[in-house]
């Protein structure tokens, strides 16, 4: 029995990844028709058209749903074999590093990061993958390397490093009423605010404990993203309670008009992690990516 062009396993992978030829080609530094050729082949071998369309999109069939697991093991698993993780050098790794966060926990580490690369493996790539409103499972499936962001409930499995602990201060513009007199909770409360939520929400554990004193607040907006956010206070009353000091040096250098305040509440400080799936534990060059990760957030 002739053996199949192992290229092939890793062409899949990457057609499973990505849903699409072309992008697929694109990784792989081949033609379209290089790749389309490629995907035939696989097709012959796994008796499955394993991507068909829909509309302008390409969509994985059951039986490739299926192999998804398998097929990217097993890549991992070659990768590990011809990688021994005393001979990775970070100037010749040659990978895209996608990374689960966002700019609430990651924004600042992010620029640090990308200079890191830059100097130690000028051909690695970094890929953010924004934050969705539902938890799923790209760690597991290997759409993700790597989660960045508050410590939440993951699979017993997931591999957990802890990188640092935030607090937060609140910023408004810096002409802002609230700064005329002494900042009680109930003139924090009497302004405008804005929540910084994924899913939505604009209630939290500023809201608890302002009812505690018998006040509340009005959250006029709620935004995905902190760094947006911080433009929408430039012109209006509004304040944003949930500034975490590790990016203040960011909010400096972006040379905005704003200015922080201590919060008149008592607000929990946040424990941020790095969680990743066992499969690549003892991956080399995700492990030099970790460490990479867990020495420049040391900065905070």
């Amino acid at each position: 029995m002739a053996i199949p062009d192992l290229n092939l396993l890793i062409a899949l992978d990457i057609l499973l990844d990505e849903s699409s030829v072309t992008r697929a080609a694109e990784r792989l530094h081949l033609s379209p028709p290089a790749m389309s050729r490629a995907l035939a082949k696989i097709r012959e071998l796994v008796g499955d058209p394993v991507l068909v369309r829909s509309g302008r999109n390409l969509v994985p069939t059951p039986r490739a749903l299926e192999l998804r697991d398998s097929v990217k093991a097993a890549v991992e698993m070659a990768q590990q074999v011809f990688t021994p993780a005393d001979l990775v050098d970070p100037s010749k790794l040659s990978r895209t590093f996608y990374v689960r966060t966002n700019d609430f926990s990651f924004g600042e580490i992010v620029r640090k990061l990308n200079l890191a690369l830059q100097v130690q493996a000028p051909m690695c790539s970094l890929c953010i993958v924004p934050e969705g409103t539902m938890d799923d499972h790209a760690l597991a499936e290997g759409r993700i390397d790597l989660y960045v962001s508050r410590r939440r409930d993951f699979s017993p499995d997931t591999k957990l490093q802890q990188l640092f602990f935030t607090t937060f201060v609140g910023i408004a513009r810096e002409d802002h009423p609230l700064f005329s007199s002494v900042i009680t909770p109930a003139t924090f409360a009497s302004y405008g605010q804005i929540s910084i939520s994924r899913r939505g929400r604009a209630r939290g554990p500023i809201d608890q404990q302002l009812q505690t004193l018998g006040l509340s607040r009005h959250v006029s907006f709620v935004s995905p993203s902190l760094l947006a956010s911080l433009f929408y206070l430039m012109d209006t009353d509004l304040i944003l309670p949930t500034m975490p000091n590790h990016m203040l040096s960011m909010v400096n250098r972006m040379g905005l008009k704003l200015k922080t305040f201590e919060l008149p509440v008592e607000v929990d400080s946040v424990e941020v992690v790095q969680a990743w799936h066992p499969r690549l534990d003892n991956d080399p060059g995700h492990q030099w990516f970790r460490r990479l990760v867990k020495e420049v957030s040391a900065e905070m």
